[in-house]
């Protein structure tokens, strides 16, 4: 699929990007079990540029963060599933558990982030210090993996 790209590509699709003057929008998450709360983020980022680029965790970055039956969900059919969104022109997979690393690479004019407040996210101070803006989104409660995940344990079991 050609909207999932390698890091390295994704730096020369950013470089072109700029040269056009194109609006960057990023944002990212694990995106394990896709629910409401994850497409109205993503269709809101959009709104806020040209292109959308979404940072999805790796396996390993889920396991680190979510814990060790997280993701149940393998990295490359979740970049996949979010890489088929209309709102999502490119999909990228980074394997840290922030993705720091990965903001500086892209370096978006715009970063938006669900859920959090701008003292619990790691990244924003990154994002200000070369002028980028973060947009805070409102998460929508009830709407988590976590949850999704006790309700089918809770019918099924």
């Amino acid at each position: 699929m050609a909207k999932i790209v390698y890091q390295i590509e994704l730096n020369q699709i950013v470089t072109c990007l700029r040269q056009k003057k194109k609006k960057i929008v990023f944002t990212c998450g694990c995106f394990d079990l896709l629910h409401i709360g994850h497409i109205r983020t993503l269709k809101e980022a959009k709104s806020h540029g040209d292109v959308l680029i979404v940072g999805v965790n790796s396996n390993t970055s889920v396991r680190k963060n979510k814990g060790k039956f997280r993701p149940i969900i393998p990295e490359d059919e979740r970049a996949e599933i979010i890489a088929s969104l209309e709102y999502v022109d490119y999909v990228t997979i980074f394997s840290e558990s922030t993705p720091e690393k990965l903001i500086d690479l892209v370096k978006p004019d715009i970063h938006v982030k669900a859920g959090y407040d701008l003292t619990q996210l790691p990244e924003a101070d990154l994002v200000k210090s070369y002028g980028g803006k973060v947009i805070l989104v409102k998460e929508m409660n009830g709407y988590s993996t976590t949850t999704l995940i006790k309700r089918i344990l809770d019918n099924y079991s």
